[in-house]
């Protein structure tokens, strides 16, 4: 089991699932669904770079290493999120408001631009679970995987 395309092939997975979420479900993304997207494109490319070096044991560890707190950042950012959801605090600044524009054509114009997706709104739930809490459950199991094959492969 090779922890760097574990960490690279489950990213992917997860943005795979948003990407199909938005594009073929019609969910919109909130700001802080954006976030955590990031840090599995960093996980990605940090997973894909371990596997390059795995010949070089130390380096395609800690690139790993890196791998699995990018994976853990958008848990994180998810946890964040699940608060904002559940009114344990508020969101960011960018939560349901866009940036205002400086004259009525320019507000009508962005009115019809884009849907306005608020943070403390559940889109949608399985099982109860909203797809905040589902990557913060993903994202802690992925980095548990990939740092486990990590130990695994050290020793």
């Amino acid at each position: 089991m090779q922890p760097g395309l574990i960490a690279a092939g489950g990213a992917a997975a997860a943005l795979m699932v948003a990407l199909i979420a938005q594009h073929g479900f019609d969910l919109q993304p909130c700001v802080l669904c954006v976030w955590q997207r990031w840090p599995y494109l960093v996980a990605i490319g940090l997973g894909l770079a371990a596997f390059a070096a795995r010949g070089r044991s130390v380096l395609a560890t800690w690139l790993v290493v890196l791998a699995v707190l990018a994976v853990l950042t958008s848990g994180g950012i998810g946890g964040f999120h699940v608060g904002v959801e559940q009114g344990w605090w508020e969101g960011t600044a960018d939560c349901g408001a866009a940036s205002m524009p400086d004259d009525l054509a320019a507000l009508r114009a962005q009115l019809l631009a884009q849907p306005i997706v608020r943070c403390d709104e559940v889109a949608v739930s399985v099982l109860g679970i909203s797809m905040a809490g589902w990557n913060v459950i993903y994202a802690l199991a992925l980095a548990g995987l990939a740092g486990w094959a990590a130990l695994k492969t050290r020793r």
